[in-house]
């Protein structure tokens, strides 16, 4: 069997921890880092670095119209938006907030599924491979418990997705091959993503989850305030906020 995996890959403690996980299950993976435009380009560098360290492909793809489009969001208008600062839980789930962008994932899976559908085709009509033999999936990290209260974070909506891409493809209606979407931490806490991330392996000290662009996570918007939620009831200490206490000591010892 023969598993080819596409994973959306930020930069972030979630999709690094996803990353991770479809390696393990042994799928041949190929990372795709998306520039929509976003506030700040931090992701997009920690992204590669977590890339080169698993030892994936990456393809990072120019996207950056998409600012203009989905232009209602904290994250592609920073000039209009601010970032919501120290919220509580209790308004990160009942509300959508300003950092949300309109149908982001909606887009991205539909790239990823494009390139996805280009090589599990090139592989049946140019390599002459079964379609028993083969599985094809792309990988998201959306969770529905800790979150800012997404609507695309959502089980219902990938599965909708995923009818919705077979139906449109030319891998589903000429082959009968069902491409899925994958999002193995949609049910988890925070605290078990950094469990499960910590267990096998995967490399959180270069990833970046702060909305805000700065040397170090802002530590107040709501990615970073369920970031250390995450760590701390998970009982261990975020490695790269060790990471960058390393590197302050040795800046300061030289």
């Amino acid at each position: 069997m023969k598993k080819v995996g596409i994973i959306l890959l930020s930069g972030g403690l979630d999709s690094t921890t996803v990353a991770t996980y479809a390696l393990k299950q042994g799928y041949d993976l190929t990372a795709i880092t998306l520039h929509y435009g976003q506030r700040h380009t931090k992701e997009l560098e920690s992204a590669r670095k977590v890339a080169e360290v698993l030892g994936i492909k990456q393809e990072v793809g120019d996207a950056s119209f998409f600012k203009k489009l989905a232009w209602y969001s904290a994250l592609t208008s920073s000039e209009t938006f601010d970032i919501p600062k120290d919220r509580v839980e209790e308004q990160m789930a009942n509300d959508v907030p300003i950092t949300y962008v309109p149908l982001r994932n909606t887009f991205f899976i539909t790239l990823a599924a494009a390139f996805l559908e280009s090589e599990i085709l090139a592989l049946i009509e140019n390599e002459g491979a079964s379609l028993d033999e083969l599985e094809a999936a792309v990988f998201i990290a959306a969770n529905a418990i800790d979150y800012s209260g997404y609507p695309d974070c959502r089980p219902e909506y990938y599965q909708k997705l995923t009818d919705a891409i077979f139906a449109g493809s030319k891998l589903g209606t000429q082959y009968g091959k069902r491409m899925d979407i994958l999002t193995p931490i949609i049910s988890m806490t925070k605290a078990e993503i950094v469990k499960l991330g910590i267990e096998l392996g995967a490399p959180l000290k270069y990833t970046w989850s702060c909305y805000e662009g700065g040397e170090i996570p802002c530590g107040e918007c709501d990615s970073c305030i369920l970031r250390a939620k995450g760590f701390a009831e998970a009982g261990y200490k975020d490695p790269l906020l060790v990471r960058f206490e390393s590197e302050s000591r040795i800046a300061k010892g030289s």
